[in-house]
């Protein structure tokens, strides 16, 4: 596989369970060494795609190709997973589960437990190394399967809605870990409903709703193709100064700005506004990805019986 096929590519796939279709038509590509963001409300079939890609489930129409494999091994050990449904022994100490888990990833103890010992330390967790599961906040669980995911160093890394459950300060820290294994040329693909963090995470996303994608690409290209129209102004003669001016179809008062909601060219706007003076504040408003989301899957959620 070389260095510039994508890590995981989707075609055409579909899944159904009974007569409820969970993924219809899906096709994708995740670039390697990225952080790959799927997004959607609860029920939008990420977690169903996850699975695919893990060969958990096996499509009943398409194609999954991970890592330059048509398989189905699971367990791959080149592949990381933090299921949304958290499940680790309950009485088994910490140190000994991640050294157990990550055997099963091929790894040995004498070279996993450096490894380990040094996610522990950054997740707060040395002190709690030697204790049981079951003396663990839930927050603490989780970190805990954060680290079985990642510390056997894998090419992947499949997170389902990794920040659920953990506090701003802990949320902070995973995102951290996050942006250091992109560095190392990990890939990640990260499913959450948590639109802010994947603007702030994300190098590629995509959209789902009701099993199907809505759509997908860079954050800059969604901007952009998908851009609100609208653009904020500060001048000397306020909202009743921009009625009726060129390119102007409706002016929202923020007080000292205004927002205004163009029907035409941005540039002819701006220069009608030099040409009468007193403008010191002109700037596109970028459209955050849950706007975005929202103006594309309203459409579908109306048709939907």
């Amino acid at each position: 596989m070389g260095v510039s096929d994508p890590a995981v590519r989707i075609a055409g796939v579909s899944k159904s369970f009974g007569t409820h279709p969970a993924v219809s038509d899906l096709s994708l590509s995740v670039p390697r060494g990225t952080v790959y963001g799927f997004l959607g409300p609860n029920g939008s079939g990420k977690t169903t795609t996850l699975r695919l890609i893990l060969h958990i489930l096996l499509p009943d129409s398409g194609s999954v190709e991970v890592l330059g494999r048509h398989g189905t091994r699971a367990a791959n050990d080149r592949i990381g997973y933090l299921p949304e449904e958290r499940g680790l022994y309950r009485k088994m100490e910490v140190r000994r589960q991640l050294e157990y888990l990550t055997a099963l990833k091929g790894l040995p103890p004498a070279r996993s437990r450096p490894l380990i010992a040094s996610w522990l330390e950054r997740f707060g967790l040395s002190a709690w190394a030697d204790e049981k599961v079951e003396a663990l906040s839930k927050g603490m669980c989780q970190k805990v399967q954060f680290i079985a995911a990642v510390a056997a160093d894998p090419e992947l890394v499949v997170l389902d809605e990794p920040f659920s459950g953990l506090d701003p300060v802990n949320q902070e820290v995973l995102r951290e870990a996050l942006l250091e294994l992109k560095r190392r040329g990990t890939t990640v693909i990260l499913s959450t409903h948590d639109m802010a963090a994947a603007e702030e995470l994300c190098d590629t996303l995509c959209m789902m709703h009701e099993g199907r994608k809505v759509l997908d690409g860079t954050l800059e290209d969604l901007r952009a193709r998908h851009g609100t129209g609208m653009v904020r102004v500060e001048s000397s003669f306020g909202a009743a100064g921009l009625e009726g001016m060129p390119g102007v179809a409706a002016v929202r008062d923020l007080g000292r700005v205004q927002e205004v909601r163009l029907s035409g060219d941005p540039q002819e706007l701006l220069r009608a506004l030099v040409a009468r003076g007193g403008v010191s504040r002109f700037e596109t408003v970028r459209p955050t990805l849950k706007e975005i989301f929202l103006a594309n899957a309203a459409p579908a959620a109306k048709g939907a019986p």
